[in-house]
């Protein structure tokens, strides 16, 4: 099987008014699921995006996940997606495959 990764960029703060703009995002709290077989992970954080440059804006009423995933990656850089994508795969090894567990004596 394989890890399937679910990015949700759909939580983002704004700036109410910047540069002639109206509700600028300008950080994403992303959230991100792996997914194998019964076994999930998640990991959450925040990235901080550069606003547009000229005519890119576009209207927060118009903006989609994919599209803030894609601002959020791309801030980001391939690297740390690689790693944060990477250490959830670990994670996700780790449930199916435990190399240490706890266990109590005598009970």
């Amino acid at each position: 099987m394989e890890v399937t990764y679910d990015w949700n960029c759909k939580t983002v703060d704004v700036h109410p008014q910047e540069e002639g703009q109206t509700d600028v995002v300008y950080n994403v709290h992303w959230n991100v699921t792996g997914v194998e077989g019964e076994y999930s992970v998640t990991n959450i954080g925040t990235q901080t995006v550069p606003l547009s440059e000229g005519g890119d804006f576009i209207p927060f009423e118009d903006l989609t996940n994919e599209i803030v995933v894609e601002w959020t990656k791309e801030a980001m850089g391939e690297e740390n997606v690689v790693n944060i994508e990477t250490s959830i795969a670990n994670q996700i090894q780790d449930l199916i495959s435990p190399t240490s567990v706890t266990m109590t004596i005598g009970e």
